[in-house]
């Protein structure tokens, strides 16, 4: 049985009109594991760059083929340059390499300083075309894991948060947007995805930075005690109340206060929450007197907020209050790409403690093929948990080098019955699959299996449900390499 390695493997869209160069360069990227995708002319690869989502992207500056396209010249000499521009547009993460002949060069340096990654000449010197798209995949891939917000998803809390699919892309941009800004910002999505972490994250990026960030969880006391927790008291204002104490409210003013399962707060504290954050003033519980509180509120819930609004459960006057932004986190079964990532990742953090210094413990092909098929309802926390489960039933199984393999991971992960998992935990988010052709789905699925598997097409027909054969003609089909 093999190993899973984790490998610097990367999606490559390849924009070629001569077919046989296309299939050239793709052959070249085969011993890296790359996943390529060949289109033959610009408008093809429009719709590939709408679909998402890319690491590397080569196209060849001259494409006849594409003449007459809108933005392209009448003899397609700067079709390439229409790709780097819409690539920048819709792939924004990704690097551009440019394709052309000698005599093109002026044009292509032109492209560089525009953007793209590099350039490269015809004919192809295949070993330095592998190692310059191996350099733009690398500084793709890693710049989401070794930059500003790189750093954070390596901070300690939901560790398993990473950028290395499409969604958290997104996610990373959007926060880097909203963290200069003063704005509330409110965080969506199901318990165990790593909420909090994105408000941590939010606070990191903010001009708040230096100042405290704390965190108070609202459905984890009593209206009373919760009250007290965010406003504070004087001294003789209850039963205990021996000296005067400072609420959140207080000693987070300068920095972040983050409002977990605000969803979970009663509607009475709704009300006081609502003043406090209208008029920046807090009345400890006994006083009358108002103190001032400046804090950015960032808030976080699994509920619907704005369904709870129509119920009557959530005031939609606090609701508008806290939702200046909203993140939307997406459960870890619509990014089953990254597991991998979380795994190696949660694998290294517990070595650490468990295993004095050992190397960090490989894990089977069919270990890492039963957790990326799992469904995970509790999210990366649930993972988190599996991991060190796993990790610890390893140990105790070895007598020298740990390896996990599918039968040290907990029965109820490894017997799970995908279907009922589906089912019991409302599906994915097809939403956003909304307008998008089913090709384009099925070209995509295939893809980010493909680069899971590290180009491993019998794995990766285990993973999608279909036979060998069928993908293999999938592949030719959809020009995939």
């Amino acid at each position: 049985m093999t190993e899973h390695a984790a490998k610097l493997t990367a999606q490559v869209l390849i924009v070629e009109d001569e077919p046989e160069h296309a299939e050239l360069m793709a052959d070249a990227l085969k011993k890296p594991g790359h996943v390529c995708t060949i289109v033959n002319s610009v408008p093809a690869a429009m719709e590939e760059l709408k679909g998402g989502g890319f690491d590397v992207i080569i196209t060849d500056l001259r494409m006849p083929n594409s003449a007459g396209v809108s933005g392209i010249a009448p003899d397609g000499a700067d079709a390439g340059l229409k790709v780097l521009q819409e690539a920048r547009k819709l792939q924004p993460s990704a690097e551009t390499i440019m394709v052309t002949a000698h005599g093109d060069v002026p044009t292509a340096r032109a492209a560089f300083k525009h953007g793209a990654f590099d350039f490269i000449e015809k004919p192809l010197d295949l070993e330095v075309f592998r190692s310059l798209v191996n350099r733009a995949a690398e500084t793709a891939l890693l710049r989401h894991e070794s930059g500003p917000l790189g750093n954070l998803v390596a901070a300690d809390g939901f560790e398993g948060i990473v950028a290395g699919s499409e969604p958290m892309r997104r996610i990373l941009r959007a926060v880097k947007a909203v963290a200069p800004s003063p704005l509330s910002v409110l965080i969506t999505g199901e318990s165990g995805t790593g909420k909090e972490l994105i408000a941590q994250a939010i606070h990191r990026l903010s001009p708040r930075a230096k100042a405290r960030f704390v965190a108070i969880n609202c459905a984890s006391e009593a209206e009373s005690l919760l009250e007290d927790q965010l406003f504070g008291h004087v001294k003789g204002a209850f039963t205990g109340a021996e000296k005067d104490r400072e609420g959140v409210f207080e000693y987070a003013s300068g920095g972040t206060l983050f409002l977990d399962e605000i969803g979970d707060m009663p509607l009475k504290m709704q009300a006081k929450l609502l003043r406090v954050l209208e008029t920046g003033e807090v009345v400890r519980l006994g006083s009358n007197d108002t103190r001032k509180s400046d804090v950015r509120v960032v808030s976080a819930t699994n509920k619907d907020l704005q369904q709870m609004v129509k119920d009557g459960s959530f005031r939609e006057d606090l609701f508008f209050r806290i939702n200046g932004a909203q993140v939307a986190l997406p459960p870890l079964r619509d990014r089953r790409e990254d597991i991998p990532r979380i795994v190696h990742h949660a694998l290294a953090r517990f070595a650490e403690k468990m295993l004095s210094g050992k190397p960090v413990p490989a894990v089977t092909d069919a270990a890492m093929m039963r957790l990326t098929s799992y469904n995970w309802p509790g999210n990366v926390r649930q993972l988190m948990n599996v991991v060190q489960n796993a990790l610890v039933n390893a140990v105790a199984d070895a007598d020298s080098a740990v390896t996990i393999d599918a039968r040290h991971i907990p029965a109820d992960v490894r017997a799970a019955d995908e279907t009922d998992d589906a089912a019991s935990s409302g599906g994915s988010s097809g939403a956003s699959l909304a307008g998008t052709s089913l090709e384009q789905i099925e070209k995509r699925a295939i893809r980010e299996t493909l680069r899971l598997t590290g180009g491993n097409r019998e794995h990766a027909a285990q993973l999608l449900g279909i036979g060998e054969r069928t993908l293999y003609r999938k592949l030719k089909e959809y020009g995939l390499r």
